[in-house]
């Protein structure tokens, strides 16, 4: 008996019992609008009459549950009282190509939720008021079974062992109705399958959103750490034989912290889901000024630029600047000081970037660990983009970047 009433004892068991007799005390008001038809229809057989109410009070609950703010009021109320995890509705309109059944979902539920909560408190009320009035005979209440026409009363201490096995009953079908509940809600109160697939999509959405937000904060804040480490280790050493220079060199690392910062607002709006400025632009049109970054930290940089880079595609210009300057960064990481060549070509079929610079290990002044993610990153932003991704040693003293994106050139 202990073990039958333990799982009455668990909050979710209460809760879940209050929430379906909530649920059937909610639907009393539909019930004189459910008579009318039986009442118009006297001359039916009684039976008829009955059966006639239950289907139009069933009929007028599960057209409640039609209407979506039901159905997220039940969701909400099914999370907190049956302790079901169930997400929140999809907003907006129901997805296109969803099941006819999906709408139904809900009124299905609905009148489950008042016909469980119904049959639980009028069964377990009758066996409780049975189990309280068989020992003492109160209400002039007694035990009785018949089987085949024989009847046999009982009493005495039978009495108590009947009221013992109602209070029992009634315990049980309490548990068996929050458990009905806490079985049908996810599957009929659940995301659908479209549902599902909706979310999934917009998973994935996000999710690519925040892959492409990764990759410009590395390309970006990457690019800025890079160059203002070096160009704050020339400032420091051309401090006292040539000032101007010095100023230069502060003056580059102001513009590019500030033009990362930019990049950084906009970053951290996104991530934060807030409605953040226009993403920063950087486009091929930008190159010469990361150019001159470059030069202001001391690199030789000998660029190669043909076509017209203004006509590019706005994704594509945007994506070969990202590009080229995390190339760029790089040789200015791992370079040795060497000349570092720029090759961009922009055709009528095709877009080639072209980074090579003396490879080498860094030291003295700007040298630095680094993550290994920018290859890694590079690759699969041309993947991305079906293009060509090349990148290795170029003879035994240089290092090649290649990289070929299709490309459209507007006229």
């Amino acid at each position: 008996m202990i073990r039958g009433i333990r799982p009455l004892l668990r909050g979710s068991t209460y809760s879940g019992v209050l929430f379906a007799y909530c649920g059937a005390l909610a639907s009393l008001p539909l019930l004189p609008l459910a008579l009318l038809p039986a009442l118009s229809w006297r001359s039916a057989p009684e039976s008829v009459q009955v059966v006639l109410v239950l289907l139009v009070w069933a009929v007028l609950v599960g057209a409640v549950g039609l209407a979506r703010p039901v159905r997220r009021a039940l969701v909400v109320s099914a999370r907190r009282l049956l302790r079901v995890p169930l997400p929140n509705p999809v907003a907006g309109r129901r997805p296109s190509g969803s099941l006819g059944l999906d709408r139904w979902r809900t009124p299905i539920w609905l009148v489950l939720h008042v016909a469980v909560g119904w049959t639980g408190a009028l069964a377990s009320g009758v066996l409780f008021i049975m189990g309280l009035s068989l020992p003492g005979h109160w209400l002039g209440g007694e035990a009785r079974a018949s089987l085949f026409g024989t009847s046999v009363r009982v009493t005495g201490g039978w009495s108590w062992v009947v009221a013992a096995v109602c209070v029992l009953l009634a315990v049980t079908v309490c548990v068996l109705v929050a458990k009905a509940l806490r079985w049908s809600a996810p599957r009929l109160l659940g995301p659908s399958a479209a549902e599902r697939l909706a979310l999934a999509a917009e998973r994935e959405l996000l999710l690519a959103e925040r892959n492409r937000i990764a990759h410009e904060l590395h390309d970006s804040i990457g690019h800025t750490l890079t160059a203002a480490t070096v160009q704050a280790a020339v400032a420091g050493e051309l401090l006292s034989a040539d000032p101007a220079a010095a100023r230069a060199a502060l003056r580059s690392i102001e513009e590019s912290a500030r033009a990362a910062l930019e990049d950084l607002d906009y970053v951290l709006g996104v991530l934060r889901e807030e409605r953040s400025g226009t993403a920063p632009t950087r486009t091929l049109t930008d190159l010469p000024e990361l150019l001159d970054r470059l030069r202001h930290a001391g690199a030789v940089v000998e660029p190669a630029l043909s076509g017209e880079l203004a006509q590019v595609q706005g994704t594509l210009s945007r994506a070969a600047y990202r590009i080229l300057q995390e190339g760029l960064t790089n040789a200015l990481r791992h370079g040795t000081g060497g000349p570092i060549e720029v090759r961009v070509v922009a055709a009528p079929d095709g877009l080639d970037l072209t980074v090579v610079n003396r490879t080498g290990a860094r030291t003295g002044p700007g040298a630095f660990p680094t993550s290994g993610r920018g290859l890694p990153g590079l690759d699969e932003r041309v993947r991305l983009l079906h293009g060509e991704f090349q990148a290795g040693p170029d003879g035994t003293q240089h290092w090649r970047l290649a990289v070929r994106l299709p490309v459209r050139v507007s006229a």
